[in-house]
């Protein structure tokens, strides 16, 4: 693991870029440690904010970095052209996080002609067979360019032209061709292997709650922990996109079958990291959850919190200008405070998408106890559970290869935060309108 570190591309009109020579070279090396074993197939998973695209059979652009921000001119001649918000469920996000943004300054660049474009994971996908594809729930993931209730384009897609220049849409867990022979070489892995299309990362935690039998066939909402906090909702009837609040990072997602899902997500991690002091330590590490969970009744007693938001223009609360009401001076006690911030703006989009039921938390976070607990006392009708690492993404993704692939162990029910929440919540809502 390593921090991202944008590129800067050397190209007309510059942008910070992703560095996918990097990223590559470290694919084949990992690859390469798995020579002996017998590797039959690979499913790439990333996130949703990244386009690529090729040219006579290579790169013909290094891939926008989302942060990047983009002219202020520029963006605002893109945002006249979106469609409204019922026909994408796709908000108006900062930087490059809408791909239509990436796109339109690409083409303004002169770098889309002749290119045949593909979302991330199908970069990797096309780099590993060299095949080109387009799979749904990457072009889905508030992007600007799809219609999850019509199953197609947007009409700006198709205005601009960039429907016709993406790959072909195959399905996620589709076989699209075999690992390159160079690769194989390279890596020591069967020229054999299959390379199947990907998906959009959120989307294959979304599987991985479905398929446990606790929680396929009921309203369940799959919460991703990373950098990127992303509640996706699997409603039992379609929610109506428009009752979504837009300007509070809402959107729909389409799942694997282009499925709309409603969803909500904030930049938990990276306000975790921008909240935490030198030297305070990671709020997820297993030997330290029993000084973060001692030091929650005196955060609760001081009515110490953070109120949001810590990046700028995400989240439920996107115009919120973060503040400390009385900032713990100890570290534990400063950990406490912010993994207790983390549920408060958790419990706030899972309110705007109507999620209940059952909620299954994964990834990183999942591990950090005062989060998950106090995220169930906050919310006392729904199930929160948690699971094994190996059963989030990873796990969703092999389900399209091994549909009848077993749950490994037992999800685990979420014992909620001992404390008054409600008034704390209270208090910490109302600082939102309070003067600074």
């Amino acid at each position: 693991m390593r921090p991202n570190a944008p590129q800067r591309a050397d190209l007309p009109g510059g942008y910070a870029a992703l560095d996918t020579a990097q990223v590559g070279r470290w694919l084949l090396e990992t690859l390469g440690h798995f020579a002996d074993h017998p590797v039959e197939a690979i499913i790439p998973v990333a996130h949703g904010a990244a386009i690529a695209g090729i040219r006579d059979g290579t790169a013909a652009f290094i891939p926008p970095d989302y942060e990047w921000d983009l002219p202020v001119a520029a963006l605002a001649a893109y945002r006249g052209q979106r469609d409204p918000f019922p026909i994408t469920g796709s908000p108006a996000l900062p930087g490059g996080l809408n791909l239509g943004a990436q796109l339109h300054h690409l083409e303004s660049a002169g770098l889309l002609a002749g290119t045949t474009l593909m979302p991330y994971p199908q970069y990797w996908a096309w780099l590993l067979s060299g095949e080109p594809v387009s799979e749904v729930s990457s072009l889905g993931c508030h992007t600007d360019l799809w219609s999850p209730e019509a199953g197609e384009f947007s009409p700006l897609a198709r205005a601009r032209g960039w429907d016709r220049q993406f790959a072909p849409i195959a399905r996620a867990g589709e076989i699209i061709g075999t690992l390159r022979a160079d690769l194989a070489r390279a890596t020591g892995l069967s020229p054999a292997t299959r390379i199947h299309a990907g998906l959009h990362d959120s989307n294959a935690a979304l599987l991985a709650v479905r398929g446990h039998p606790a929680l396929a066939g009921h309203d369940a909402t799959a919460l991703s922990t990373g950098t990127w906090f992303i509640a996706m909702r699997s409603p039992l009837a379609r929610v109506d996109a428009g009752l979504l609040p837009e300007d509070r990072d809402c959107l729909v997602n389409v799942d694997v079958a282009g499925q709309p899902l409603p969803s909500a997500r904030f930049m938990g991690g990276r306000e975790i990291e921008l909240a935490l002091r030198p030297g305070d330590g990671r709020v997820d590490l297993a030997a330290d959850q029993p000084a973060l969970l001692g030091a929650v009744p005196a955060v609760l007693a001081s009515g110490a919190m953070l109120c949001p938001t810590l990046a700028p223009g995400t989240g439920p609360f996107p115009a919120s200008r973060a503040r400390w009401i009385g900032e713990p001076a100890d570290p534990d006690a400063h950990r406490a405070a912010i993994c207790l911030y983390a549920a408060l703006v958790a419990d706030a989009s899972l309110d705007l998408i109507g999620s209940g039921g059952r909620l299954l938390i994964e990834g990183r976070f999942a591990g950090a106890e005062v989060f998950t607990r106090a995220l169930a006392a906050l919310r006392p009708h729904t199930q929160v559970l948690t699971a094994k690492a190996h059963n989030d993404v990873s796990y969703g993704a092999l389900r399209l290869i091994c549909p009848e692939l077993p749950f490994d162990g037992e999800l685990t029910r979420v014992k909620p935060l001992e404390g008054d929440l409600d008034d704390y919540r209270r208090t910490w809502r109302s600082c939102m309108e309070a003067p600074a």
